[in-house]
């Protein structure tokens, strides 16, 4: 990595080299960019990790389940997630009602 010299730092970049984003690339981001989408991603996600740590629990408790580590790891990282979606959730509760309390 080469650091430019001083006068270089406020010279322009050619247009060249900047590419204008496509269609496809500006529907894609501004489909997964929005926070009510990434939100309902990691509610999906939950889900899905609840759903298997679940199932892997009643494979261990009926004995269908060889390794109970399986188990132990799927129950830890739905407990992880959940914990991470709440704090995200409560820190955007957080925000909304600091915009309120600016605009009272």
């Amino acid at each position: 990595m080469t650091i430019p010299a001083i006068g270089a730092v406020g010279t322009v970049t050619p247009v060249a080299l900047v590419q204008p984003p496509t269609k496809a690339d500006a529907a894609d981001s501004a489909a997964n960019s929005t926070f009510p989408a990434s939100m309902t991603g990691a509610v999906d996600e939950l889900q899905k990790l609840q759903g298997t740590s679940d199932s892997l629990a009643v494979a261990a408790v009926t004995g269908d389940l060889s390794d109970i580590h399986t188990a132990t790891i799927a129950a830890t990282r739905a407990q992880v997630t959940m914990e991470l979606v709440a704090a995200v959730r409560n820190k955007g509760v957080d925000a909304f009602n600091e915009i309120m309390r600016m605009q009272a």
